[in-house]
């Protein structure tokens, strides 16, 4: 899903309904707000931040100082370690490592539902319909060879 469709959904989920209008900038399609105000920011994880904090949902950036820096690591881990891989070895291995992280966990943070959970489901979604898609049609063809067979 491409930056700008995120953070459109995510401007719909907060209960925005600005329609604000973003470019990209660059050979990695760095997302791009122009605000009405002021100067424009540039980030995925920056925008974000600044349409929780324009919906007046601080919450969702952690409450406490602790939640608030497990919230901007997993930012960063969206940014610096999800977007740009494509590869299923990479993929499978972000995936596990999730899997390990969360299990004792209800959400990224412990217990509070945040942004992070919000961009990484955003950032993960691709690979997991991908992954989902690829099985089911592996397990059709199956089917359907052994049936022919």
């Amino acid at each position: 899903m491409a930056a700008a469709a995120e953070l459109s959904l995510l401007e719909k989920s907060l209960g925005l309904s600005k329609g604000n209008k973003y470019s990209a900038q660059g050979e990695r399609q760095i997302p791009v707000l122009q605000t009405n105000n002021g100067p424009s920011l540039t980030g995925l994880t920056t925008i974000a931040a600044h349409l929780v904090k324009q919906a007046n949902k601080e919450y969702l950036l952690g409450s406490t100082a602790e939640e608030k820096a497990i919230v901007q690591q997993w930012l960063e881990y969206r940014v610096t370690q999800i977007d740009g891989h494509s590869s299923k070895n990479d993929i499978h291995t972000l995936l596990k490592d999730l899997n390990s992280y969360l299990e004792d966990k209800v959400y990224l943070t412990g217990y509070n539902f945040t942004l992070a959970d919000i961009l990484l489901y955003y950032g993960l979604h691709r690979f997991i319909v991908s992954i989902i898609v690829t099985s089911f049609f592996s397990v059709v063809f199956r089917m359907i060879f052994k049936t022919l067979s």
